[in-house]
């Protein structure tokens, strides 16, 4: 039961960022080609290929809500594939031949890349003893620092991008985005904590050391969004 409750607010999660993505990406760049569902579906193509691996594969028994969150609720429901079978056949009746060939092309070939690179990118990030360095005193979980970094990289790029194509009022934008980053950074370093404590670490006797490594995973997030920002403004 606590897995379909974790599935249902994923989804629902996943279902309100792919409009708004998808939304403000044909506003950018207009409705003469399917580039809103493109993008959702190549975004989430790479952050499963990413995420399989520090979520699945390194098999974190304590958190499976949180993979079924993430996996099959948010990202099930961020990317469709219903969506880009309609617009396809709408290419089609409309006499865009050659539209509609290159976007089942392009959905195919560039995800199914964008999985592999996630996919690679993780487990380069967990090849090296398990993705954490350990010292006499101290533990360190580099692997999914930097996954949690990536995605706040993403985030951020992805909302700053949209934001200056998109006309919302400026009280909007700065609300939405603390929401989403506020949000981000709590459920990935409450993941971190989940994470020790499956690698044998006891609150009461580490609770300087998750806390510090909460603290941490907030710096490289704010980190990370700052130069997102930055990128989004050169776009």
């Amino acid at each position: 039961m606590n897995s379909i409750i974790a599935i249902a607010l994923g989804g629902g999660c996943g279902a309100v960022m792919r409009f708004l993505v998808s939304t403000g990406v044909y506003q950018w760049l207009g409705r003469d080609f399917p580039y809103g569902t493109l993008a959702v579906n190549v975004l989430g193509s790479f952050l499963i290929g990413l995420l399989t691996e520090a979520l699945v594969l390194q098999r974190i028994s304590i958190s499976l809500e949180y993979k079924a969150a993430i996996l099959v609720g948010f990202l099930g429901a961020f990317t469709t594939f219903s969506t880009f079978s309609l617009e396809t056949l709408f290419l089609l009746e409309q006499g865009n031949i050659s539209k509609a060939i290159l976007n089942i092309f392009i959905n195919v070939t560039v995800c199914v890349f964008a999985v592999w690179l996630g996919l690679l990118i993780g487990r380069s990030l967990f090849m090296y003893s398990g993705g954490m360095i350990r010292g006499e005193f101290w533990t360190l979980p580099y692997a999914l620092l930097v996954v949690n970094a990536i995605g706040m990289f993403l985030l951020g790029l992805v909302a700053s991008t949209l934001m200056q194509k998109v006309t919302l009022l400026e009280e909007v934008k700065v609300a939405v985005l603390i929401l989403l980053v506020g949000a981000f950074i709590t459920l990935s370093g409450l993941y971190l904590v989940l994470y020790l404590m499956e690698s044998n670490f006891i609150i009461k006797a580490h609770i300087n050391l998750m806390a510090g490594v909460f603290v941490l995973n907030a710096l490289f997030c704010l980190m990370s969004l700052w130069f997102s920002l930055w990128v989004g403004r050169q776009l």
